[in-house]
């Protein structure tokens, strides 16, 4: 495990932070900032003083795709009912598989039946799933070999025109109710000509609003978007995260080296973020135009070779997310950070509070 720290069950964030008070915004979560061992807590909205002209904010473009689909097993009668998390677009390219385009990688489970689902084993191979509106969906394979919970799939008629008419967004067991896809969309999300996206919100982005955007930009600090389109998370499993398609514009590669010659600090906005980034960086930290399938772990002996700090969400304790975390932060640091966490009964998950990572050396802003 890599922190032992209990998160107690009612620190999870059930529904959107602009739901739980009158009044509240998507900005008004709560920031934890680290620097080195030192921790200190505020606002999100008061995240612009806490950066410095020159700063670049990497932030993640993928759109949240509605991929939770309810269909049942079995022949045309139709078997159990089951709900389709359709994670991860594959196609010629993907290190994984062995076979062309239209196949998309899904996990499948079983309702609970309080509006969330709970884990089943895929499979078998060749099994149908009946989907609304006629569609059918075949299992074909299992995405890594003895590994039964995701699956290649391939639907007799087009996933995202599926998803969009039938989809909604994949709901865990911690949250109160479903919620709208824009609950799930970021400021930064951006729709991909080709209907693939993220199976999970790449939830570091959602508490900025335009506004916030506007002020980080007033004051000197940029944005470099790049894309990475995120699978079904892997806490239960505590598997590393698998292959996922990215993209780093040139452009972003280019204000990202400048900002780094110019003694800026690069943060990542996500973990998403960090991994293509890295993904795209060489060994000596230059970036450079990228695209593809990334399977890059970022880990403590990995480190990091770009990223300055990471503004993130509050992980579980078993998540390997955290191994990422503990390259840009350190464990001691990172250990103090969600002791601190608990004690301050910060939120955790999608809906939950951030933690914003800076190199222990970074200057206290005088007016913040």
């Amino acid at each position: 495990m890599p922190l032992a720290v209990r998160v107690p069950e009612e620190l999870s964030a059930r529904v959107p932070a602009e739901q739980r008070e009158p009044g509240r915004g998507r900005e008004s979560v709560r920031l934890m900032v680290s620097r080195g061992a030192e921790v200190s807590h505020h606002a999100f909205r008061e995240l612009p003083g806490q950066l410095r002209a020159g700063d670049v904010l990497v932030v993640n473009t993928s759109a949240t795709l509605a991929a939770a689909v309810t269909g049942r097993m079995g022949g045309e009668g139709g078997g159990d009912a089951v709900v389709v998390h359709f994670s991860t677009r594959g196609d010629w390219g993907h290190p994984l598989t062995k076979s062309g385009g239209g196949r998309w990688a899904v996990e499948l489970r079983e309702p609970d039946g309080a509006g969330s689902t709970r884990p089943r084993a895929g499979g078998p191979e060749g099994a149908v799933v009946l989907l609304p509106g006629g569609a059918r969906l075949v299992l074909e394979e299992a995405l890594v070999p003895g590994a039964a919970r995701l699956w290649w799939a391939r639907a007799d008629r087009p996933v995202p025109a599926l998803l969009a008419r039938y989809g909604r967004p994949i709901r865990y067991g911690y949250t109160e109710r479903d919620q709208p896809l824009a609950a799930y969309q970021t400021v930064f999300a951006l729709p991909s000509p080709d209907g693939s996206g993220s199976a999970e919100m790449p939830s570091a982005g959602r508490p900025f609003t335009a506004g916030l955007v506007a002020e980080l930009v007033r004051r000197g600090v940029q944005f470099a978007p790049l894309t990475l389109h995120t699978g079904v998370a892997s806490a239960e499993a505590h598997e590393p995260p698998y292959p996922e398609r990215f993209e780093v514009p040139a452009s972003t590669a280019r204000l990202v080296n400048a900002a780094k010659a110019g003694g800026g600090q690069v943060i990542a906005v996500g973990t998403t973020a960090v991994r293509a980034l890295e993904s795209a960086a060489d060994g000596t930290g230059l970036v450079r135009a990228a695209s593809g399938w990334t399977d890059l772990v970022v880990t403590p002996a990995r480190g990091v070779r770009v990223v300055d700090g990471l503004l993130t969400g509050l992980h579980e304790p078993e998540a390997s997310h955290l191994l990422m975390l503990e390259a840009v932060a350190g464990r001691r640091a990172l250990r103090r950070a969600y002791t601190e966490a608990v004690r301050e009964l910060y939120l955790w998950h999608e809906f939950g509070d951030v933690h914003l990572i800076l190199p222990e050396d970074t200057p206290h802003c005088s007016h913040c």
